[in-house]
């Protein structure tokens, strides 16, 4: 939330996941950023498929997007995320929207919402 307090919206996904990284290190929480994920397709391993923005604690994956509202495919491409890196509980963050608070949704993997 203080980092979209500070920023407002409209910035590149870039710039918010640098300040966020500040964030996390001033609370003192365990994060990766830039998580490299791999996936096997036709039995071939495909190294770094994609980067996860973020992984909290080991165990709840974080995808920022700067959009003005979120679509239905960005759910879909974290709950693959988490499919694919065993975890079960995604955030995923817009930071484009007016209030963070209408920019957080939860996504879980197996689990009720």
């Amino acid at each position: 939330m203080r980092v979209h307090s500070e920023l407002g919206p409209g910035l590149l996904e870039r710039a918010y996941q640098a300040a966020l990284a500040v964030e996390f290190d001033a609370q003192g929480v365990t994060f990766e950023a830039e998580v490299p994920v791999g996936l096997k397709y036709r039995d071939q391993i495909i190294d770094q498929a994609f980067r996860a923005d973020f992984v909290v604690e080991n165990c709840v994956l974080v995808e920022l997007k700067s959009v003005e509202n979120i679509a239905p495919v960005h759910a879909k491409q974290v709950l693959t995320y988490l499919r694919l890196t065993n975890l079960r509980l995604g955030l995923l963050l817009n930071f484009g929207a007016a209030s963070l608070r209408d920019g957080i949704r939860r996504i879980a993997n197996g689990m009720p919402d």
